[in-house]
């Protein structure tokens, strides 16, 4: 779970997760990375670390896309499978279970946000994101950005070799390594909720100079994967 600036909502984030999972019985950890939060997040999170079951990791800010691929590098180490969420509670702990009664079927079950409401720019960058995996990794995942997708760890660790630790959007690419590989994998509509507290940290031309960044890194990745031959 990565966290910048979400001092508002960040207790009742992780303690709904560490509710939700209980509640199914599941030993776990939650693993939340606060990427150089300049509010009062560094402080709320040392009290949810008080559970033995929370692993707080406050980091210097290298935005997004880095502190996912931290967390997960450090995931794939300690569990059998890995799950990302974001931090802004605009999807429920109360859906995971929806992916996690088929997990022994598939390799990743991800997200398809329902209901999700979005600002003609941004609507137009996923819609390229989508664009990009389809025609240069394949088809099969349908919210390929989504932070809301459960994936085998074993198999996620052979791709994480080959994403570069400062891609600004690695979710995008190991959608893209999955369909590419064809791996099993289930899309599950979530209900998804507008942002409630903070606010989206990539705005206007920022976010369009992120957007082309995120494409060039994307298919920079599938040019490597088709260099090496790999087979995921």
């Amino acid at each position: 779970m990565p966290v910048y600036n979400e001092e508002a909502c960040i207790a009742t984030v992780v303690r709904d997760w560490i509710m939700q999972l209980s509640s199914m019985e599941m030993s776990f950890t939650i693993i939340v990375l606060n990427d150089g939060s300049k509010d009062n997040t560094q402080e709320v999170l040392a009290a949810c670390a008080t559970d033995p079951r929370v692993q707080v990791i406050n980091k210097p800010n290298s935005g997004h896309g880095p502190t996912i691929l931290q967390g997960y590098r450090m995931a794939v180490k300690q569990a059998q499978w890995v799950f990302q969420v974001d931090s802004d509670n605009e999807i429920a702990a109360a859906n995971f279970p929806m992916l996690w009664e088929e997990h022994n079927s598939y390799d990743m079950l991800i997200g398809v946000r329902d209901g999700r409401q979005q600002p003609l720019p941004r609507k137009v960058i996923s819609m390229i994101s989508r664009l990009i995996v389809r025609l240069f990794y394949g088809t099969g995942v349908t919210d390929v950005n989504c932070p809301f997708r459960l994936m085998r760890a074993s198999v996620l660790e052979k791709m994480l070799m080959y994403i570069p630790d400062n891609t600004f959007a690695p979710n995008v690419a190991i959608s893209g390594m999955f369909a590419l590989s064809r791996r099993p994998v289930a899309n599950v509509p979530v209900p998804h909720a507008g942002r409630t507290t903070g606010e989206v940290s990539i705005k206007k031309w920022k976010l369009f100079k992120a957007a082309l960044k995120s494409c060039i890194q994307t298919l920079r990745i599938r040019l490597r994967l088709k260099k090496r031959e790999l087979t995921l």
